[in-house]
């Protein structure tokens, strides 16, 4: 089952959006129990309640299983002592109280300061949080910049100039914007740290637009 529910992301059936039934808190339940038989230490599974959440009616067969709903959504897994690893996720389901499948899903944009402020003791170090996220991104941000220079430097002067002159002004919007953050930080967030989670969350999707 878990390679034919891809084919469950192109099929057109109704979708009900802002669900707020059982279902929900089922395949919660269903993740956690998924989590904890693979061996995966967390502290919480959490399924947002949020616009992206929606459930389908089905009423057919993936594979030999009978499936009546699927519930789409956004959500996380919690732990402890290190960012929250932010997913979106599907889950199949006989009736609304009981799941036959669930599985995470990447997700994208996601935002920098939910992984660092979902439990109590990676929220008490949210500067060290987002200066984590930031080293990784920039680490993954460097490594695609050395293969599109090498890409570059092979097409000659003009490209490499481009590619330069590109680099060197997406910084410099990236770090005004982020700046301009500092004026929004959400109630309990400082200054600082809403201008760091900007630039954790742009160099990703700086990283995105170079692969």
């Amino acid at each position: 089952m878990r390679a034919i529910f891809f084919l469950l992301l192109f099929l057109a059936v109704p979708a009900f959006a802002q669900y707020n039934g059982p279902a929900v808190e089922a395949c919660r339940a269903y993740a956690t129990k998924e989590l904890e038989r693979e061996g995966t230490r967390a502290n919480q599974v959490l399924l947002e309640r949020d616009a992206a959440l929606a459930i389908e009616r089905y009423t057919r067969k993936v594979g030999s299983q009978f499936v009546s709903s699927i519930l789409t959504g956004n959500g996380a897994v919690v732990l402890k002592e290190a960012p929250s690893i932010e997913l979106s996720f599907i889950c199949l389901l006989l009736d609304e109280k009981r799941p036959v499948f669930f599985n995470w899903l990447p997700r994208q944009n996601v935002r920098a300061l939910a992984q660092c402020r979902r439990s109590d003791e990676v929220r008490a170090q949210a500067r060290s949080c987002l200066e984590l996220l930031l080293r990784t991104a920039e680490q993954d941000l460097t490594v695609l910049y050395g293969l599109r220079f090498q890409e570059a430097n092979e097409r000659g002067e003009q490209a490499l100039a481009a590619h330069r002159k590109s680099n060197d002004e997406w910084r410099q919007y990236r770090d005004a914007e982020c700046a301009r953050h500092r004026d929004f930080a959400p109630a309990g967030v400082s200054a600082e740290d809403a201008q760091l989670a900007c630039v954790v969350e742009l160099t990703r999707r700086r990283a995105l637009d170079m692969r």
